[in-house]
């Protein structure tokens, strides 16, 4: 475990990376659904062992399916049941793990029983109540314990219906993902008109990507023809873009370059194009089949960019932007505001301890070139805050990171990595 606060050493010069990252947890945890709810084993490689993939897989153990972790290997077995829940009763604790909550609620619809999950304090102001209105539609009994529209969250299991549904997908776009991979288990087809705002519109094209992997159907704007046989697969999970956007982060600001294995054109992850925003900052993108390469130029420039396909990101940019030449504007990201924290509050807060002019929007922030000095930041529990500006860190001394554990959420390694890509540095960094 690391110490606290975690001291991060500037890099000594540009850093020349080849990152090795752990795999997705937005994938391993499609996966794990998918695997649980096809007819079979499945066998997932490259999968991420992390604290939300553990609470996912600890979940499906309590709902009676049989789910066999090889660490060593980092890879996990799956016995599905063909849509079937096999336990009639469970009490699942999820932490902080927003995948884990909204995937696994219509599964319990899909079991026959009572069911309730719970999550940590911060889970319990994470907005469901779309879900559930989502699936009560279709015939599901599903509630907030305490009628706050947040966990905890009783089911009481008899299968899905099917028919026709609507989903307000302002706040999330995990709500239609968990929604559609239980779909194929429904009694009669499944029908899913989305309200007019989709925030993290790639995570859905990533979901119906995966399912067809699993050899199941979507058809047109979100039908899913039910019920629909679920073979098992062997399955390979892309490492994760939202881990490669700090080593990107770290070229980009110590002057340097990053080569991502396994990330390329045609990756399922949209965090992938955060590359696109460095790219717009002047940095120099290239892609292939299966790789991606970023060099930093000479000086970043600011730059106004949409961000709220890729939210995850928004962090990895805030840590960059102060080192670029002008201002640069993030829109449309109100909804980070629900996350493991308020994102926008927590990042502006953290700029401006370290003395980073910057202005806090309702849907973004802007933030102007600074010189950062050193200081302890607070990471409100939240993965994301350690990391992005563990990567600032690199740049600007003293800087210490809290509850450095709290990086366990996705990326345990994250640390040891971090000193690794420092030690690739040369030279001198630029002021």
């Amino acid at each position: 475990m690391w110490q606290e606060p975690y001291i991060v050493q500037p890099a000594a010069g540009p850093l020349h990376i080849r990152p090795r990252l752990p795999g997705s947890k937005s994938i391993t945890n499609r996966a794990l659904i998918l695997a649980a709810l096809a007819e079979g084993r499945s066998h997932i490689e490259n999968a991420l062992l992390s604290d939300d993939t553990r609470y996912m897989a600890e979940s499906l153990g309590r709902l009676g399916f049989t789910v066999a972790v090889d660490a060593l290997n980092h890879t996990i077995e799956v016995h599905g049941q063909g849509g079937r829940v096999p336990a009639g009763r469970a009490e699942l604790f999820v932490g902080n793990a927003g995948t884990a909550a909204r995937f696994l609620i219509p599964v319990l619809a899909l079991g026959h029983g009572s069911y309730r999950l719970d999550g940590n304090a911060r889970m319990r102001s994470r907005p469901i109540e779309p879900l559930l209105e989502a699936l009560r539609a279709l015939g599901v009994n599903a509630r907030t314990e305490l009628g706050t529209g947040c966990p905890p969250v009783v089911v009481r299991g008899a299968g899905i219906a099917g028919g026709t549904t609507r989903l307000d997908l302002s706040l999330s776009s995990q709500f239609v993902s968990a929604l559609l991979m239980a779909a194929p288990s429904a009694r009669t087809d499944v029908a899913v008109s989305l309200g007019e705002t989709m925030v993290s519109e790639p995570y859905v094209a990533m979901t119906v990507r995966m399912m067809a992997a699993w050899g199941l159907r979507v058809d047109g704007t979100y039908r899913v023809p039910a019920p629909q046989v679920r073979p098992p697969r062997s399955y390979r999970v892309e490492p994760d873009a939202s881990a490669a956007s700090y080593f990107m982060a770290a070229a980009a600001i110590t002057g340097g370059s990053v080569q991502i294995e396994g990330l390329g054109r045609h990756s399922l992850q949209g965090d992938v194009r955060f590359a696109d925003v460095l790219a717009g900052m002047g940095c120099s993108v290239t892609w292939d089949e299966h790789c991606m390469s970023l060099t930093a130029p000479g000086e970043l420039r600011g730059t106004d960019v949409d961000m709220n396909a890729i939210s995850d990101t928004v962090m990895s940019l805030a840590v960059v932007a102060p080192f670029a030449s002008s201002p640069t504007r993030i829109r449309n990201v109100a909804h980070i505001r629900a996350k493991e924290c308020d994102r926008i509050s927590a990042v502006a807060t953290e700029l401006r301890r370290i003395g980073v002019r910057v202005d806090e929007h309702d849907e973004g922030l802007t933030i102007y070139p600074s010189k950062p000095t050193g200081g302890e930041i607070d990471t409100y529990d939240d993965h994301r805050i350690a990391m992005s500006f563990a990567i600032l860190g690199l740049r600007t001394p003293n800087i210490g990171i809290r509850n450095p554990g709290c990086v366990a959420k996705t990326f345990p390694d994250f640390f040891r990595e971090l000193e690794r890509a420092r030690s690739s540095s040369q030279a001198v960094v630029p002021e």
